[in-house]
């Protein structure tokens, strides 16, 4: 959820709390007056890759405890995780959020979801492949109208809660192995210009690089993906950079083993289901977020809720979307009794 500033702003931002509204606030307002959008960062992992939520009487550091045993267990916030063997990764909390509130900006009642494939996705790394990038096009195929994004339509606007994905592009190594962000905008304006993928008002494009590349603004050390709006040659757009965790899986993954048995990619899905979200209720900057600038994804991030449960390699998952499982954070959904982390309707 940080944004880009001056270097001045960054490290006040870092070294002193109390200055980040107010800085948020100057750079929407810069943004809505013709200045380059803000980024919108998702950062990384606090606890680190299999930072698991400990039963109630476990410490988590015990190392006698078979994470294997039967039955439901506690979480960290004494919330039952009926899907639990034991440990499972971070749950959250269920209690009402502070709330997100509606600047008047526009939202993407239906988002359509382009990839566009930057560097090597032919390596024989086992992350950066083909069957790695099938498993992004099945989420992306399948997250719209699911219970889990379905949760966007309680914001209202005419947010359908729907997602198509409209296609894709490879672009190679086109601005080099190491991305600025204004090389990142390149990248997206340039796909579209090329004609490799059409232009859409109501399109994402994510730009989603191989794990041998770099994000120079802070790509592993401060976050995991941003999104932002700008102006592309052929008009408006919303764009996200989203990289392979397998570059820094501490990082930016939540786990080492993953449902799908690529930890990098399953990493990454979480992360661009993050800004998915963001860029559907936030497209501008100048939606919904909170009083201190935190969009959705941001309030919900790497926590996985409560219905977690086990696949056949070990690692955690907590939804099935088609015929894969997947572990994607929670996002904030509204109620009569306030806004709350969600994966679902019923199951936080």
């Amino acid at each position: 959820m940080k944004r880009v500033f001056s270097l001045f702003l960054a490290i006040t931002l870092l070294t002193t709390g109390g200055l980040f509204s107010a800085a948020l606030a100057q750079d929407r307002a810069a943004a809505s007056e013709g200045a380059p959008s803000p980024i919108v960062k998702h950062g990384i992992n606090p606890k680190g890759a299999d930072a698991l939520s400990a039963p109630t009487g476990i410490p988590s550091t015990a190392p006698d405890f078979n994470p294997f045993s039967a039955g439901a267990a506690k979480d960290e916030n004494g919330e039952l995780n009926p899907g639990a063997r034991g440990f499972s990764l971070t749950t959250g909390g269920t209690g009402s959020l502070s709330p997100l509130l509606n600047h008047g900006g526009p939202v993407i009642g239906t988002p359509t979801i382009y990839l566009i494939w930057y560097g090597n996705w032919n390596r024989g790394n086992g992350t950066d492949t083909a069957a790695g990038q099938q498993i992004v096009r099945d989420f992306c195929n399948s997250v719209g109208n699911s219970a889990y994004f379905l949760m966007n339509s309680t914001y209202g606007g005419g947010i359908t809660g729907h997602a198509v994905f409209g296609g894709e592009t490879t672009v190679g190594y086109s601005q080099g192995t190491s991305l600025t962000d204004a090389k990142v905008r390149t990248v997206a304006s340039n796909a579209i210009s090329s004609g490799g993928l059409p232009y859409n008002a109501n399109g994402i494009y994510f730009v989603l690089t191989s794990s041998d590349v770099n994000e120079s603004s802070g790509f592993c050390t401060q976050y995991c993906g941003w999104h932002t709006a700008g102006t592309a040659t052929n008009g408006h757009i919303r764009y996200s950079f989203v990289g392979n965790a397998a570059r820094c899986i501490t990082s930016c993954a939540a786990q080492s083993n993953s449902p799908n048995s690529n930890p990098g990619v399953d990493g990454m899905l979480s992360v661009l289901a993050h800004e998915l979200e963001e860029a559907t209720t936030d497209p501008d900057l100048n939606a919904w977020y909170d009083s201190s600038g935190a969009e959705n994804g941001d309030k919900c991030a790497w926590t996985f809720g409560h219905f977690q449960f086990q696949v056949g390699n070990g690692s955690w998952a907590n939804m099935t979307l088609g015929s894969r499982n997947y572990l994607i954070q929670r996002n904030v959904r509204f109620n009569s009794n306030g806004q709350f982390c969600m994966m679902d309707a019923t199951h936080n």
